[in-house]
């Protein structure tokens, strides 16, 4: 039972609803800290609109959450209209929250697995204030016990709507929760079917005679199912597809699919709802498996008559059972998973309709984006960069989640990938950059230090073989060089030129406002990510270093692009005068258009009186150093110490190899066994122009391999980079503020123009620059200074302009110049 000082007991005490209770008990307010212990994600059913308003009920999702005052939890659900603080990630595990508002509510009608109590069960959280302020310390909150109840009987379910399974917060592709199974259930007998024994098995039935059967229409599962022991090995698995709606009711409503085989041809397997929690996890592809009790069906939308086979918790319970090799007989044994491995040097000659696996060293690992689908799902990816020896040419992989949480979780750089059953996008104008590969429905990702290799048989194929021979012959420290993690990324590179870009856009909406730019920005949800496009002016341009914003360059075309500032007058410009020219800072990155730009956007309208573009002054503001300049250290890619791996067999090159060799080490296991040019002066200015730093979560991060768990999680989705805990690759950048043309709002971007991809070579003007959206690469960068310096080449210059938009959780939000694209008169 609960504390009798607890805060739920001295909150609640008086609003407890009741069967025979009159009136509804007002709502109770509590001042004092809860916390935030848990957030869970359901879609809501046929039921669930009589929990609430239907005018609060305008998406498919609702959440429960776990509270804890330090004495007890309490599960409540989220009143659907606060739904928004957690689509942006402003209420999250770890929240604060004070003045919390609890509304009674009418008992939910649960499933007796329920975890938490029917009284607690009665309580809708309807307002709260929230904060990122954590209790402090490490509190095991698990330990605690439930409000009003003894310890719950078994896992927490839904609330408010009569679902089995709660969904990952930010895509509806993985699993979440203890209820999914790691490991297939405990065989049990099957008493209908002839006993068999251990050794020497043979299938009853083959899919040749199922398909025959089915399709001649003398199969007796037309009318029931089929009990006869098939004998399949899985040579494909597909993401987990989930299929619950508002008008549907239907506790677990998931479905997957395996592509399985035998010696007489293949047919997909369907499992369904309650199926997917007990075995989805514990089926990976080569696995032999026996099926009995099963339906045989007409093939969902299938071009050609086929059948599958359904297996389903009930009506009938279908039987399910991992075989060993030695206990099938050998001529009845189903043929091996075939795999067709493409390097990097075959994809760049390859047509648009190849479908291929791909093995590789991970040198960038993207952070976790979303992007909205046709419908209203948003859709989780992240880019990898691969590299295999075969060309200088990286493959890019745009990968969407795979139902393989724990292994996106740890995809570390330096690590070897194997993605299988990928699809090749390539642009026809395109040959050497632009390509990549991204999702098909059977994708599966396997990781190094994951103890995946070891057990796949693609182990033993020659390119794999191939790879790893050079896997070994590459140095450590120069892989970790280039490796990278986190930031944004740009990828295909936007075209450079304006009509290339519009063909590319092929009917997309078109030039929005400065307003309604802004709005779509706020309607974005948690790290939703959108292109978007305004006709617009630069009217400033700042050069900072991350942490240093107050000592920076900038040039402004004029008073009206600054805002007022109280002490000075805006009507009175500075002396322009010329300022130091500062070296360029930023080194050079590894190849593939890594582009991480951002900016927290800032939104203004002008005064009334500024004076107009056309009117405005040109002004270079100078100023000087504050103090002496502070010397810099480098930034270096930090080499692990050097470990001897257990293997038999040793690295070469004097254990320069040491992460990438233990890597290719899993594919022979089995199954038994100070910077003095880094300081010129920086000009600074005693009234700089407003404008928000750059996002953290915007800057790639060098690869630490000794902190690799850290930072994976840092840019995972709900994660956040705190500042000087990891090196950026680089931490110079540029802030344009545009003002539109169609009403004059300004906006503020981050533009980042260094690349070392194989661009176009281009005059390193502005207007070369940002339709390149980098500097030439050949030839030498213009300094900072010498380009701000040459910022007036911009004055009253109108641009296309292309910005990427993010939203970073909470109030912030990232916008990103990617391409700017001059509009000529006429």
């Amino acid at each position: 039972m609960a504390a009798s000082g607890c805060v739920f007991q001295r909150t609640l005490a008086r609003s407890r609803p009741g069967p025979n209770k009159g009136p509804s008990p007002p709502p109770a307010v509590c001042r004092e800290l809860l916390y935030v212990v848990d957030l869970r994600r359901y879609s809501r059913d046929q039921g669930s609109s009589v929990y609430f308003h239907q005018a609060v009920l305008k998406g498919e999702d609702l959440y429960d959450v776990t509270l804890a005052d330090g004495d007890c939890r309490l599960q409540v659900t989220l009143d659907p209209g606060l739904n928004r603080l957690v689509e942006r990630n402003v209420l999250h595990p770890g929240s604060t929250l004070c003045n919390v508002t609890f509304a009674p509510a009418m008992t939910a009608q649960l499933p007796s697995s329920t975890g938490a109590c029917r009284e607690a069960d009665s309580y809708r959280l309807v307002s709260a204030e929230v904060s990122d302020r954590g209790p402090g310390g490490d509190v095991d909150w698990d330990s605690l016990p439930w409000f009003g109840s003894s310890e719950p009987a078994g896992p927490l379910v839904p609330l408010r709507a009569n679902r089995s399974v709660f969904l990952p917060l930010w895509n509806n592709v993985d699993y979440s929760g203890e209820v999914w199974s790691e490991a297939p259930p405990t065989e049990e007998e099957d008493d209908d079917e002839e006993q068999e024994e251990e050794e020497g098995r043979r299938p009853a039935v083959t899919v040749s005679e199922l398909r025959d059967a089915f399709l001649s229409g003398h199969l007796s599962a037309l009318r029931g199912s089929v009990k006869h022991q098939l004998i399949v090995r899985i040579i494909n698995k597909s993401h987990l597809m989930y299929y619950g709606r508002s008008h549907r009711n239907c506790e677990c409503p998931y479905k997957a699919v395996l592509e399985v085989c035998d010696q007489t041809g293949t047919v997909s397997v369907v499992l369904w709802n309650s199926v997917c929690l007990s075995w989805y996890r514990g089926l990976k592809p080569g696995d032999l498996i026996g099926l009995r009790r099963y339906r045989v069906k007409q093939q969902y939308q299938a071009e050609l008559d086929d059948i599958e086979i359904s297996v389903n918790s009930r009506n009938p319970a279908a039987w399910i059972s991992v075989l060993p090799e030695s206990s099938v007989l050998p001529e009845y044994l189903p043929p091996a998973a075939s795999y067709n491995f493409y390097d990097s040097k075959q994809l760049l000659d390859s047509p648009h309709s190849v479908e291929c696996d791909v093995i590789g060293v991970l040198t960038f690992s993207g952070r976790t984006e979303r992007m909205r689908s046709k419908g209203t799902e948003l859709l989780e990816y992240r880019w990898l960069r691969l590299e295999d020896g075969a060309s200088d040419q990286p493959i890019m992989v745009k990968l969407f989640s795979t139902s393989q949480p724990e292994t996106h979780r740890n995809l570390h750089p330096m690590s070897v990938v194997v993605c299988t059953r990928l699809k090749l996008v390539k642009a026809a104008d395109q040959k050497d950059v632009g390509f990549y590969l991204t999702n098909t429905t059977y994708t599966q990702v396997y990781g190094s230090g994951l103890g995946h290799h070891s057990e796949m048989s693609y182990r033993r194929l020659r390119p794999v073989q191939q790879f790893l021979e050079w896997v070994r012959s590459q140095d450590d420290k120069q892989v970790l060089s280039r490796a990278l993690i986190g930031g944004f990324f740009v990828y295909p590179p936007p075209a450079v030129s304006l009509e290339m870009y519009m063909k590319d856009r092929r009917g997309e909406p078109g030039f929005l406002r400065g307003a309604e730019l802004k709005r779509e920005v706020e309607r974005l949800c948690y790290r939703e990510r959108r292109t978007l496009c305004v006709q617009a002016t630069v009217t400033m341009v700042t050069y900072s270093r991350r942490g240093e914003e107050d000592r920076s360059l900038f040039w402004t075309d004029g008073a009206s692009s600054l805002p007022p500032s109280p002490s000075s007058s805006s009507s009175s410009p500075s002396t322009p005068r010329p300022c130091k020219s500062s070296p360029h800072l930023s080194p050079s990155l590894s190849p593939s258009s890594l582009l991480p730009l951002s900016s927290t956007p800032w939104w203004r309208r002008p005064p009334s009186c500024s004076s107009s573009p056309s009117s405005a002054v040109s002004q270079l503001t100078p100023v000087h150093l504050r103090g002496a300049p502070r010397k810099r250290k480098p930034l270096q890619a930090e080499t692990p110490k050097k470990r001897h791996p257990t293997a038999t067999l040793q690295p070469e090159q004097n254990n320069n190899t040491v992460i990438l060799f233990e890597a290719s080490m899993e594919f022979l296991r089995t199954n038994d066994g100070d910077d003095d040019n880094d300081t010129s002066s920086f000009v600074t200015a005693p009234l700089l122009p407003a404008f928000s730093p750059v996002a953290m979560e915007t800057l790639p991060l060098r690869y630490d391999h000794t902190r690799r768990e850290e930072q994976a999680v840092a840019v995972a989705m709900g994660g956040r980079v705190i500042p000087g805990r990891f090196d950026s690759a680089f931490e110079d950048y540029y802030t344009l503020r545009l003002r539109a043309l169609s009403d004059s709002v300004l906006v503020d971007v981050v533009f980042l123009p260094h690349s070392s991809s194989p661009l176009l070579p281009h005059a390193n003007t502005w207007a070369s620059i940002l339709s390149h959206g980098a500097f030439s690469s050949h030839a030498p960068p213009p300094s900072p200074g010498d380009l701000i310096s040459m910022a007036a080449q911009l004055t009253n210059q109108r641009l296309v302009c292309v910005v990427e938009a993010c939203h970073l959780g909470g109030a912030r939000s990232e916008l990103v110049l990617s391409r700017a694209f001059h509009l000529r008169d006429g």
